[in-house]
């Protein structure tokens, strides 16, 4: 019987119906670049010192009190993330076990390449194509349909326990970490608020555009809600966004 798809075309598979549902060659490449476009923009936006995205804020904090690259830090809170998937009874796939590796190096990468911009309209023109492309780049990840980000399914995972609405678990996680972040020393400026307003939107335009759609499964017209609201919320989201997603 055909699985029900959301109007994204986004498919609610597991771990390993997400393996076994074609076009892997496709979507794996999709995934990788996704995800490699995705760190590059959020180092575009560290660079502007405008403000960072609300989980950026908290791997900035962080990293601001060890002797190690912020990517480290981004690829080791995602581990911890992982860690809270457990209770929560989570599945991850290929694509979240690449976002939590992926995402990290390709900031760090980006850091060692962008020079700091001298110049406001400089720092203005990364903070906008920044978050551009974080948008393009999280509807790329999420449409390879491998899996979400640590962060994404976190989120999701307490949805689907708590019975409450995703913005209100979305909201919850994000005050907590930025308020934790900020009190670390993270950026948290006019480049959060225009992230946090703006990327849920990218995400849902781009998304139907990047979609790879899987052909062993039928369409149909309408999605139960839960899907719709997952593939609306993020990466970013997929139950995403978060979108953020990383």
């Amino acid at each position: 019987m055909p699985r029900p798809r959301s109007s994204t075309g986004l498919l609610p598979l597991g771990p390993v119906e997400q393996l076994r549902a074609g076009r892997l060659a496709r979507r794996g490449t999709q995934l990788m670049l996704g995800l490699l476009l995705y760190g590059f923009a959020l180092a575009m936006m560290i660079r502007g010192v405008l403000g960072v995205s609300p989980w950026d804020v908290f791997h900035q904090g962080v990293a601001r009190h060890l002797s190690v690259s912020y990517g480290l830090v981004v690829i080791a809170t995602s581990a911890l993330v992982l860690g809270l998937w457990i209770p929560l009874r989570q599945r991850p796939g290929v694509g979240t076990i690449a976002n939590a590796i992926v995402v990290g190096l390709s900031i760090d990468l980006g850091l060692a390449v962008l020079p700091a911009p001298q110049l406001m309209a400089e720092r203005i023109a990364l903070l906008v194509a920044g978050i551009l492309l974080n948008g393009v780049a999280g509807a790329a990840y999420i449409g390879a349909q491998l899996g979400p980000g640590a962060r994404d399914g976190l989120m999701t995972g307490l949805v689907a326990r708590t019975g409450l609405p995703i913005w209100v678990v979305r909201t919850g996680i994000e005050a907590l970490v930025v308020l934790g972040g900020f009190l670390l020393g993270g950026d948290l400026w006019i480049g959060t608020v225009a992230y946090a307003v703006c990327i849920g939107p990218l995400t849902q335009f781009f998304l139907p555009l990047m979609v790879v759609r899987l052909p062993r499964h039928e369409p149909i017209d309408r999605a139960p809600a839960s899907i719709e609201n997952d593939a609306a919320g993020s990466t970013s989201s997929h139950p995403l966004e978060d979108v953020n997603p990383c």
